[in-house]
């Protein structure tokens, strides 16, 4: 029997670091986008695709990446990613030409999985009770690097220019390995597994649970819809109120107020289950996309515009954080062996909606600026709240995937 780590030496709140170091390089890109262009003569159309670049490669790295947290030691896996992301943000702060950038920022997405291989972690250190709020602690850190790296890198792209922004990052990657080495133990895998029949189960536990099915395409489209908005503000903020990068990467900043409600959503998901938790949180959704599309068009003062904004990005990020904590509460509930596996499915189908949010949007600020940019994420909310009124009602997650012995196995 595999000894459980020990959750002394193995801190929630470092775990939580450790995502937020890992997926903080997705999101560098996005308040930088404007200045980027100016560096390659660009057009917004063409920026706009290094954001959906990292996403199509996160996307990717989930699929290829993510099932080896159960088949291999996950601490000398997680160095030796954390390892290679450091390399890719070198790769992209030299990048000569634009077309060198997106691959670059290709292969940051790629490595930048290892943020889903640490996730999985969290639910082994506490009991079935208790796991809402394992995932809402680690969760905090893993949006709190999201949404501060917007913030770090408006900055210090104000500062220095947006090439030092990945520079100093491939640092903190870096200096990250050997913190992994002291602070973890050792994670070797629950079960023997060759990587093929790894691979080869994920499609058998989509097709075989009904509520990961249900999940990943409710996360999925809650998430186009957020990406909608972060991949779209600097174009915002550049056009209608000659506002910089530095400004944008603060919205970052306001935004990490919502992350607060993580431990909070995870709670309320132990209590009065997961379904609830995502039907205020979609609420919450697209109350923030009324705010945020309402702000724009009436005639108001900059200073007034800024504070709608900021009460609109507080109200989607904690819209947001509901859901994606409330789905991986039940999806880590259905198999305790396949974690990294369960989480691999959702976060792959996660990540290809916020990869399809980032370009829908793009084209929809080329043709109709904000009004089409707010429109697309309303259409997205809608879709998501279509989904999860046909989903499982049940309060007993027991009804809401299979209960045959031979499916459970074969997954």
């Amino acid at each position: 029997m595999t000894k459980k780590p020990n959750p002394q030496r193995t801190p929630l709140p470092f775990l939580g670091v450790a995502c937020a170091v890992g997926v903080s390089t997705m999101y560098y890109n996005q308040p930088l986008l404007e200045e980027i262009g100016r560096t390659y003569g660009a057009t917004a159309g063409r920026t706009g695709f290094i954001a959906v670049a990292t996403q199509v490669g996160y996307a990717l790295g989930l699929l290829c990446f993510v099932p080896l947290g159960d088949v291999l030691e996950r601490r000398a896996l997680m160095m030796r990613m954390y390892a290679a992301v450091a390399a890719g943000l070198l790769l992209v702060a030299f990048s000569p030409t634009l077309s060198f950038l997106i691959v670059g920022s290709v292969v940051i997405g790629l490595l930048a999985s290892v943020t889903h291989i640490v996730l999985p972690i969290a639910p082994d250190l506490v009991s079935h009770e208790e796991r809402g709020r394992a995932i809402g602690t680690v969760m905090t850190g893993l949006l709190l690097g999201i949404l501060l790296a917007r913030t770090f890198a408006g900055w210090v792209s104000h500062i220095s220019g947006w090439r030092y922004v990945f520079g100093v990052a491939a640092v903190m990657n870096g200096i990250f390995v050997p913190l992994l080495w002291r602070v973890m133990p050792k994670l070797p895998p629950k079960q023997k597994l060759s990587y093929g029949d790894a691979m080869r189960s994920l499609w058998t536990l989509y097709r075989t649970q009904p509520l990961l099915r249900e999940s990943s395409a409710i996360g999925g489209l809650v998430f186009a819809s957020f990406s909608c908005f972060w991949t779209t503000l600097a174009f915002l903020l550049e056009s209608h109120y000659r506002l910089g990068a530095g400004v944008a990467g603060t919205f970052g900043l306001v935004g990490a107020a919502g992350a607060l409600v993580a431990p909070m959503a995870g709670r309320m998901a132990d209590k009065h289950g997961s379904r609830w938790v995502i039907s205020v949180g979609m609420a919450l959704l697209a109350l923030s996309y009324v705010v945020l599309w309402g702000q724009e068009r009436l005639h108001m003062a900059t200073a007034l515009h800024l504070v709608a904004l900021a009460l609109g990005v507080i109200v989607l990020d904690v819209g947001a954080q509901m859901c994606q904590v409330a789905n991986q509460t039940r999806i880590f509930g259905l198999d305790p062996s396949a974690r990294s596996r369960l989480n691999t499915v959702y976060m792959t189908l996660y990540f290809t909606g916020a990869a399809a949010g980032s370009a829908l949007s793009t084209m929809a600020w080329v043709h109709w600026r904000w009004n089409g940019v707010c429109g697309l994420a309303i259409v997205l909310i809608a879709l998501a709240a279509l989904r999860h009124s046909f989903g499982c009602r049940s309060t007993d997650q027991d009804l809401c995937h299979p209960t045959r012995e031979d499916e459970l196995m074969e997954a």
